[in-house]
């Protein structure tokens, strides 16, 4: 097996576009060799603990309402060209995504990382729904599988807090500044949400290799 490692945020349109693509190669090679993993990349580190109107942080991001609609505009086209809903106007607040990461983090210690992640990017992106919330947190982990109440509790506590701040401070240090990032075998880092068929390409190489 190879190492897929992504560096990710769930409130970041374009990992949700690079994770669909990803998905599609995925699964016109049921055979890949990707073990996959996720990992911390906060957009906003700084964010308030209570999240702030997505309008006000969007305008104050890009210079102002015209910067806003022209990035944003450039998303909705290509998720729409690749069939990907969103939602943009459900969604009211920018989130800290601080405990959706410790979420992720205790997803992929039982298995259920990738489940996590979908129901992250649906619950924000279609739904329009305040994934900073840990009541709503916590309704994502028994969807996929997790102990709600579990969850909740530690959610309400700051166990693992460091672990996330750490982590993502570590990818910062190994020279990612953008989410997504995928590194390849540990060696090789895709910046990115890559088209659907470079995935498909580096599966080839890398089954070939292995053969």
């Amino acid at each position: 097996m190879t190492k897929l490692e992504i560096f990710s945020d769930p409130i970041c349109p374009w990992c949700l576009i690079g994770k669909t693509r990803l998905d599609r190669a995925l699964a016109t090679q049921p055979d890949h060799p990707f073990q996959i993993a996720w990992y911390p990349f906060q957009l906003n580190p700084d964010m308030p603990a209570e999240g702030m109107d997505r309008r006000a942080y969007l305008e104050a991001k890009f210079g102002g309402r015209d910067g806003a609609l022209r990035v944003y505009g450039q998303i909705a086209e290509t998720a729409e060209a690749e069939g990907i809903e969103i939602d943009f106007a459900a969604i009211q607040r920018t989130p800290n995504t601080l405990n959706a990461h410790r979420l992720i983090h205790w997803a992929g210690i039982e298995g259920h990382q990738n489940a996590v992640v979908d129901a992250l990017f649906a619950a924000y992106f279609q739904q329009g729904r305040d994934i900073g919330d840990i009541e709503v947190l916590s309704d994502i982990a028994d969807a996929c599988g997790l102990d709600a109440a579990v969850i909740l509790k530690l959610l309400k506590s700051d166990v693992d807090v460091k672990v996330i701040r750490e982590g993502d401070e570590a990818a910062r240090k190994m020279g990612i500044t953008a989410a997504p990032t995928f590194i390849v075998g540990g060696a090789h880092a895709v910046p990115g949400a890559q088209p659907t068929e470079l995935w498909q390409k580096v599966i080839s190489e890398l089954s070939a290799a292995a053969s």
